[in-house]
């Protein structure tokens, strides 16, 4: 049985801890992306190894993330959270102490693996200790909190390698997890999913797939596309996520039921923030290399000028909310999500080895408030989509789509990057860019169309309905 927090101080406290706690793990998707030329400076490292940087991270997090829910479901959610936590914070120190590239990249791997049994579970924690008429405003702000750590990741990282060192942008979690502990200890309660059974075979299943595609992916770059290990490991990963979505129809109890993809709306944001995901990681990692590399700006200077893209959500995302309440969560994210593409356009259409960055400026301010009005209402679409009882496999599905989204991102921008460009001179890492940009507005404004599947207000059950009628958290 579930227990369920009551009282206000209860509902507070687990939307505080488990708003950090989510910052924390989000932040650490981009945060080093501002750092990558001081991480290629003091520890080496070539294209590839820079891309693992990032993909060790959004790999394990997203392949594990289903398997976080599940442990959760079946052992206790707190208890998770806190094992979680503990080896997110860990692993961070380890990953500041590294002493060589490799090491790094394995740490990095060790960090996912931490955030992915604790992001998943965050959701459902506060869910189970937020009222259901406040859980709207609650899912909300934690998608906010969210989404600004994504988009603030640049400009943090930035700013800690440029006045203290590279390894702060992994130390700095370690005292907030310090704080976090006891704290989860003491104000989460504990709850399980009943009958909650752990799915080995779909886990195996779909880790092993991705890892064929991403490593495929990444390794093309420098052995090409005719390469035995390549082709090998694209064509097998294929083969997996086939064998995996198979299991997922014909199991008892899967890890990823893909009967919830029958539900327009499930299916819609989800394939919708895949997409998403994709084209805007893969901008970040190649545009913050751009504006140190290019335009000679410092790390900090780098991120504080990607701020009108990255920090408009602490703008916007309110508004977001409001629009979200009024006209419904569909029209906000397609909305949002064709601003996006049309910013990283009219950055592509600026992007020059002396443009000035006042022509940078409207692709990064039209790109920022599409990403406000995307982060804002996508949670509360994702958990209103599904049964009560499903509510944790959603949000660790929804999460790892993402994370997949990500990790794609990265690895399939640095290829057509590398096709057309590279770090010989500011003339070649710009054609690359450039070319790379454009297929990120594309996947971006692909996303925005996939949106329009999602049933508008009139398609929808009556607000607080599940599939089957259940009652589920009001968040459009």
């Amino acid at each position: 049985m579930e227990q369920h927090v009551t009282g206000r101080s209860g509902a507070v406290w687990a939307l505080v801890i488990t708003s950090v706690a989510g910052f924390m793990a989000a932040l650490d998707n981009l945060v080093v992306t501002t750092a990558l030329p001081s991480i290629r400076e003091s520890l080496g490292g070539e294209l590839g190894e820079l891309e693992w940087t990032v993909n060790a991270y959004t790999l394990t997090f997203a392949v594990l993330l289903m398997l976080g829910a599940s442990l959760g479901d079946r052992f206790g959610r707190r208890r998770l959270f806190v094992i979680g936590l503990t080896v997110f914070t860990g692993a961070s120190a380890a990953a500041a102490l590294s002493p060589g590239i490799n090491e790094l990249i394995a740490f990095r791997a060790v960090q996912g693996v931490g955030a992915a049994v604790m992001m998943p579970l965050t959701l459902t924690l506060l869910t189970a200790a937020v009222p259901p008429a406040r859980r709207g405003a609650a899912l909300g702000i934690f998608s906010a909190v969210t989404g600004l750590a994504v988009a603030s990741g640049p400009l943090v990282g930035g700013s800690l390698t440029e006045h203290l060192s590279w390894q702060w942008i992994f130390w700095l979690n370690v005292p907030i997890g310090l704080v976090l502990l006891p704290l989860a200890r003491l104000r989460l309660a504990e709850s399980y999913a009943p009958d909650s059974r752990l799915d080995i075979p779909g886990t195996l299943l779909v880790s092993a797939g991705l890892f064929g595609i991403v490593y495929g992916l990444v390794n093309a770059n420098s052995e090409g596309w005719s390469d035995p290990v390549v082709l090998t490991s694209l064509i097998a990963g294929t083969a997996l996520i086939g064998a995996f979505i198979r299991h997922g129809f014909r199991a008892e109890n899967p890890m990823l039921p893909m009967r919830l993809f029958r539900s327009r709306a499930f299916f819609g944001i989800n394939m919708a923030g895949l997409l998403m995901f994709l084209g805007m990681f893969g901008s970040i990692f190649l545009l913050s290399q751009y504006f140190q590399g290019v335009m000679g700006y410092s790390p900090a200077e780098a991120g504080l000028r990607m701020l009108p893209w990255t920090g408009m959500p602490m703008l916007v995302a309110p508004v977001a909310g409001l629009l979200a309440d009024r006209f419904g969560g569909r029209p906000v994210v397609a909305t949002g999500l064709a601003l996006q593409a049309a910013g990283l356009g009219l950055f592509a259409m600026s992007l020059a080895p002396e443009a000035s960055y006042a022509s940078q400026l409207p692709g990064l301010i039209v790109g920022g408030i599409g990403m406000a009005l995307y982060f804002a209402p996508a949670a509360g679409l994702v958990m209103s989509s599904v049964r009560p009882a499903e509510q944790g496999i959603a949000s660790g599905a929804s999460n790892a789509l993402r994370e997949v989204g990500g990790a794609l991102g990265v690895a399939v921008l640095a290829t057509v990057f590398s096709s057309q460009g590279g770090y010989d001179s500011a003339r070649t890492f710009t054609d690359g860019t450039v070319l790379a940009l454009w297929l990120g507005a594309a996947v971006v404004a692909l996303a925005a169309l996939v949106t329009l599947m999602i049933p508008g207000r009139r398609g929808t059950p009556t607000p607080g309905t599940g599939q089957a009628g259940e009652r589920v958290p009001v968040a459009a």
